[in-house]
């Protein structure tokens, strides 16, 4: 469905920050849910974080929404949560609604365990007799690249924009940059989708103010480049910048230079099978910005371009 942006007050700058903050931290990949539709999932448990409510699950194709991949998945079952281990077998039912998703009615398959050390393995549902038993230690993912650091010069990545004209870095030093990672293919409400319908609101308000959209601009980089071509992401954008991209590039480019500006700003990825393994990532620049902080996911990075 096409999306056309409002036509909003005029904003001050500080209010156009004020606003951006917001959309950011909404922007942690979560928000309303709406229109259900459920999905059969089967895969491998390989990581465990019992304080979010999420397992990292391995899993096989499902069938008529997405190819095989590893994901993060909000598992809604407190005793499976208490249970489930990394390299149990999990079944369960993929729930997406226009901007959330999560597992339910899980059942777990344990692992065979030597002799002496646990009953044989079987599909259970979450509760069932034998499972209560304590937590395993959670699993964390490594480290990551590292996070930019007060005053750290952002690199000077070499993109085009989807019109085919040059829209790195360099193009946008002196302004204000919003920057987003998407790839036009994601099937998850809240993560691609919901990123660039926040940006259609930050477009609305720099197209509301031509002084302040002299002054910022917001830049949405793909992290599938051998599929979003530059026709690709006009298409796409025209559906949330209404087809006018006066304030907001959409760019791709050589996979090394994208990835040198994602590990730039902490965020990690995997492309596989037509789909990017990833968490959400937003960041965005000052002029000659004092400080910087990131978190991929949820807020943003302050660096200098």
């Amino acid at each position: 469905m096409k999306r056309t942006p409002l036509s909003p007050r005029v904003p001050s700058p500080k209010t156009f920050y004020a606003v951006l903050a917001v959309i950011l931290a909404l922007s942690a990949c979560g928000g309303r849910r709406a229109n259900e539709q459920r999905y059969d999932l089967k895969g491998r448990v390989v990581g465990v974080d019992r304080a979010k409510g999420q397992v990292s699950v391995e899993h096989e194709e499902i069938k008529g929404y997405m190819a095989p991949m590893t994901m993060d998945f909000e598992l809604r079952d407190p005793e499976a949560l208490k249970v489930v281990e990394v390299g149990d077998r999990i079944q369960a039912t993929l729930v997406v609604t226009d901007d959330d998703y999560w597992l339910e009615s899980p059942g777990i398959i344990k692992e065979p365990k030597p002799t002496g050390q646990g009953a044989a393995p079987g599909l259970a549902p979450a509760g069932a007799a034998g499972q209560t038993r304590p937590e395993a230690e959670d699993i964390t993912a490594p480290a990551g690249p590292s996070e930019p650091q007060p005053g750290a010069q952002a690199p000077d990545v070499r993109l085009v924009n989807q019109d085919g004209r040059p829209a790195g870095t360099r193009q946008f030093r002196g302004r204000s940059l919003v920057v987003t990672f998407i790839y036009t293919r994601c099937p998850i409400p809240d993560y691609c989708p919901l990123m660039s319908a926040n940006f259609a609101q930050l477009n609305a308000a720099l197209v509301g103010d031509p002084e302040l959209g002299k002054r910022a601009h917001l830049l949405s980089v793909t992290l599938d480049p051998e599929f979003d071509k530059p026709e690709v992401l006009k298409s796409y954008g025209a559906t949330y910048a209404g087809g006018k991209f006066d304030h907001w590039d959409f760019a791709t480019g050589d996979p090394t230079e994208i990835r040198r500006l994602a590990e730039f700003f902490g965020l990690m990825y995997k492309a596989e099978d037509g789909q990017v393994n990833t968490p959400c990532a937003q960041g965005y620049s000052r002029p000659k910005a004092s400080s910087s902080s990131s978190t991929a996911g949820t807020s943003g990075s302050r660096t200098r371009f």
